[in-house]
C-alpha cells in the first residue's frame, strides 16, 4: 500500500520541476501536488552558479526560482533531501529512498542530469569539485580568494565560464582541454582563437590539445600531470565535462530511453503517464525536425511549464524554440537553433570576433544562430530558422542588426 495518493508527481526540485508546478497550477487549482528533490535547497536557476555570483551581480538568494511561500500557496507538498529509488509504472507508484510509496495520477521525471567524472588515477578524489550544484559553487567560492590557484578541467560552456569567473577573483586559473580551442563544439576556430586570446591576455594560462591522466593530493594542493608531461600545482581543481542524463529511473521503470528519456512532442514518455522535461528529455525539436536533447536554462524553464499544463490535461505539442546564452569577460552571446561548428558557417561582423551574427547552415538552410554581443534578437533569429529556406552569404548579410 502506498503511504499517499497525489494527482501529480515531478521528481526533481530543480527548474523544470518548479516550473511544472506553474504550469499545472495555470491549468488545475485543487489536484494535489508532490514535488520531490535530493538536493536540500529549494529548486534554483543554474547559470548564475557560473556567472553572476561570482561577479557580484546576484547574490544567493536571489537565484531561487521561488520563494518557500510560492508552495505553500499553490498547496505543494515539497520534499527535500529525498531521494527517489524507483518508480512501478504499472501499479503508478514512486518509492524514495526511506521506504516511503506514492500513488500518482500524472508523473514527471524532472530528473536532470549528473557531472560526468575523470576516469583517471585520482579522479575519484573528494576534494575534487566536479561543478553542477549550489553546493559545489559555495564550496568553490569559499575556497577562491585572492592568490589562490585552480585548475579547470574542460573547455566546454561551463569550463570556459569558470575559468573567466575565477580570473576575475583573482585566482590564478589554468584551463586544460582536448580541443585545439576553447569551446570547439560551437565557435568557429577565428572566434575560439580570439577568446583564447583574450584569456591569455588576463593571464589565464591554457593547455589546449591536452588532458589531465592523474591527479595526487598533497596536503591542501593537487598535482595533476598531463597527456603531454606537464606538471599543475593548484590549491583548486574544478572539472566541468559535461553532464550524463539522469535515466535509471527511466530505464528501471522500462521506459524507452535514447539520449535521454524518450518522450514525444506532448513531452510523454513510452508511458501516456509519464511526462519528462529538462536535461533529461529527448524530444522532437519541431523546428528542426530531430529528436534532440538540451542541457540549458532556458529549456528547463519552458519545458517543465509545458509538462505541466499537458500533466493538466492541456495536451498541446511543444513547439517552442529555446535559446541559451553565455558570458566570457566582455564577449556575451545568446544562440537558437542547432549550433554546431561542424555545420557551414557564415559569419556577418560588425566588429570581427567581437559583435555581429554568426548562422549555422546545412545544405545552405540556416539551422542555428549565435547573436554575439546583439541582443533583444532571438525572434528574428527564430523566424530565419523556422522559413526553412535556402540563403546564401549575401541574403544573410544584414538578415539580423
Amino acid at each position: 500500500m502506498a503511504d499517499k495518493s497525489y494527482d501529480y508527481i515531478i521528481v526533481g526540485a530543480n527548474l523544470a520541476g518548479a516550473s511544472a508546478v506553474e504550469g499545472i497550477r495555470g491549468v488545475d487549482k485543487e489536484g494535489s501536488i508532490l514535488l520531490l528533490g535530493s538536493e536540500q535547497h529549494l529548486p534554483y536557476n543554474r547559470p548564475p552558479l557560473s556567472k553572476k555570483l561570482w561577479f557580484g551581480q546576484k547574490k544567493v538568494e536571489d537565484i531561487f526560482v521561488y520563494d518557500e511561500q510560492f508552495y505553500k500557496d499553490n498547496n505543494v507538498n515539497l520534499s527535500l533531501c529525498t531521494a527517489v529509488v524507483g518508480v512501478d509504472a504499472h501499479s503508478k507508484i514512486v518509492h524514495d529512498a526511506m521506504g516511503n510509496l506514492y500513488t500518482y495520477g500524472k508523473l514527471l521525471l524532472a530528473t536532470g542530469g549528473y557531472p560526468k567524472r575523470l576516469t583517471i588515477p585520482g579522479g575519484d578524489l573528494p576534494d575534487i569539485i566536479y561543478y553542477r550544484y549550489l553546493g559545489d559553487y559555495l564550496k568553490s567560492r569559499e575556497q577562491a580568494s585572492e592568490g589562490k590557484s585552480a585548475l579547470v578541467i574542460g573547455g566546454g560552456f561551463i569550463g570556459s565560464e569558470l575559468a573567466a569567473a575565477l580570473n576575475a577573483n583573482k585566482v590564478d586559473v589554468t584551463i586544460i582541454y582536448p580541443e585545439q580551442y576553447i569551446v570547439q563544439r560551437v565557435f568557429p576556430e577565428g572566434l575560439g582563437r580570439a577568446i583564447e586570446r583574450d584569456y591569455d591576455s588576463r593571464g589565464i594560462k591554457i593547455l589546449s590539445e591536452d588532458v589531465p591522466t592523474s591527479i595526487e593530493q598533497r596536503g591542501n594542493r593537487f598535482l595533476t600531470m598531463t597527456g603531454k608531461g606537464k606538471a599543475i600545482e593548484s590549491d583548486m581543481v574544478i572539472v566541468g565535462i559535461g553532464i550524463d542524463p539522469s535515466v535509471q529511473l527511466a530505464e528501471d521503470a522500462g521506459l524507452a530511453v535514447k539520449n535521454g528519456i524518450l518522450v514525444n512532442d506532448r513531452l510523454q514518455t513510452s508511458d501516456p503517464n509519464i511526462y519528462a522535461a529538462g536535461d533529461n528529455a529527448f524530444f522532437p525539436y519541431l523546428a528542426l525536425d530531430k529528436q534532440v536533447r538540451i542541457e540549458h536554462w532556458d529549456n528547463a524553464l519552458n519545458q517543465g511549464l509545458h509538462a505541466g499544463r499537458n500533466m493538466a490535461g492541456v495536451n498541446e505539442p511543444f513547439t517552442y524554440m529555446p535559446y541559451f546564452f553565455s558570458d566570457l569577460f566582455d564577449f556575451g552571446y545568446e544562440a537558437v537553433g542547432d549550433i554546431d561548428s561542424r555545420l557551414d558557417i557564415v559569419t556577418d561582423w560588425q566588429k570581427e570576433n567581437d559583435t555581429g551574427v554568426i548562422y549555422y547552415l546545412k545544405d545552405g538552410i540556416v539551422r542555428g544562430v549565435m547573436l554575439c554581443n546583439v541582443w533583444e534578437k532571438l525572434d528574428a533569429a527564430r523566424e530565419i530558422i523556422r522559413k526553412g529556406e535556402k540563403m546564401t552569404s549575401e541574403d544573410l548579410r544584414g538578415a539580423i542588426k
